[in-house]
């Protein structure tokens, strides 16, 4: 089945799922539409679990691509409902805390002055004190469920005075944001600086924060960075596709680039997962498809993509392959650094 065809059908499975849920009683008999949601549920939560995720993700596509608003959120409740979600809360905090755990013992001891290559200008007490101030922030943000912007700046930090003493400050702010994440109603509706409004998104976004400043760290210890599961990096590389037009700066530099048409492959070497971004109406469009032309297309692992997006690997990278107008490859990077 075509990846096309598979993300039609599962937008056409959402919004008849969500008609059926949130239809009045005199419509539709309250019994029959609990027997069918049932019926269709059996089959799905019996998957595999990385079948299991990535209908998930494709519940989740479905219901960002409509406007903000009560339809939308019921959409998002889809996969909850079907049992696909059930475990991604938690395993994602255990998988953000095995990555902060290699982080902390990693830069525990380092030269808080080393370079950090793939940080041009930043130390490693620079990065250190970023990732333990992304943690500090976001635990204050989801404890108080936030429902406006509140600034990094504004959020007491206790920052030590030795930057030798980071890795272990870093460890205590990050033990308070897993803390609260736990504890938190995944579905509870709060402000978020990316594309879902939930409390469930920070443990997202934390979890890839984890992933490329462990691989900063690496790098400017002189270390390969060490393996993403594919799983894992293909939820990653989701998430920053999904991300990108919240962040002003990257949505402005995307309408400029003038290449309404264009589209880049980004095609993993290890699972087969594909992702195809169209450009296109002052922004861009992508779908997790592998099939049709493309005017650029880059190969590599999922995790190495993952790093490539990032900005942390150069397109130059012999861990990569190249095909079609590498200049529209190259003219997108530029456009989505952060």
């Amino acid at each position: 089945m075509s990846e096309a065809l598979l993300s039609a059908l599962t937008e056409a499975l959402a919004e008849l799922v969500t008609a059926v849920e949130t239809a009045d009683d005199a419509v539709l008999d309250p019994d029959t539409a609990v027997k069918w949601l049932e019926s269709t549920a059996h089959p799905l939560r019996g998957l595999p679990a990385a079948d299991r995720r990535r209908l998930d993700g494709l519940f989740r596509d479905a219901a960002l691509r409509q406007p903000a608003g009560a339809w939308r959120d019921e959409l998002l409740k889809v996969s909850r409902g079907f049992g696909l979600t059930e475990d991604v809360h938690p395993a994602r905090l255990d998988a953000l805390a095995a990555r902060l755990e290699s982080f902390v013992t990693l830069v525990r001891g380092a030269d808080p002055a080393t370079p950090v290559p793939s940080c041009p200008g930043w130390t490693l007490a620079d990065l250190v004190r970023h990732h333990g101030t992304t943690h500090r922030w976001i635990e204050h943000l989801v404890r108080t469920r936030a429902t406006e912007r509140v600034w990094s700046r504004d959020v007491p930090l206790d920052l030590p005075d030795d930057p030798a003493a980071y890795p272990d400050w870093l460890a205590e702010s990050a033990a308070a944001s897993l803390r609260t994440l736990r504890a938190a109603d995944p579905d509870a509706p709060m402000w978020s600086h990316g594309a879902d409004p939930h409390v469930r998104f920070f443990p997202r976004r934390l979890l890839f924060e984890a992933v490329v400043h462990l691989a900063d760290a690496e790098l400017a210890l002189g270390r390969a960075p060490g393996p993403v599961d594919p799983d894992t990096a293909a939820d990653g590389i989701e998430e920053f596709l999904e991300n990108l037009p919240y962040f002003s700066w990257v949505a402005e530099r995307v309408a400029q680039l003038d290449r309404d048409g264009a589209s880049i492959r980004l095609a993993a070497t290890d699972s087969g997962a594909a992702w195809t971004l169209t450009l296109g109406g002052g922004g861009f469009d992508w779908q997790r498809r592998a099939d049709g032309p493309v005017t650029a297309s880059v190969e590599g692992t999922a995790g190495d993509l993952l790093l490539l997006v990032h900005g942390r690997y150069g397109a130059d990278d012999p861990r990569f392959t190249h095909h079609g107008d590498r200049a529209v490859l190259d003219a997108w990077r530029a456009a989505t650094a952060l």
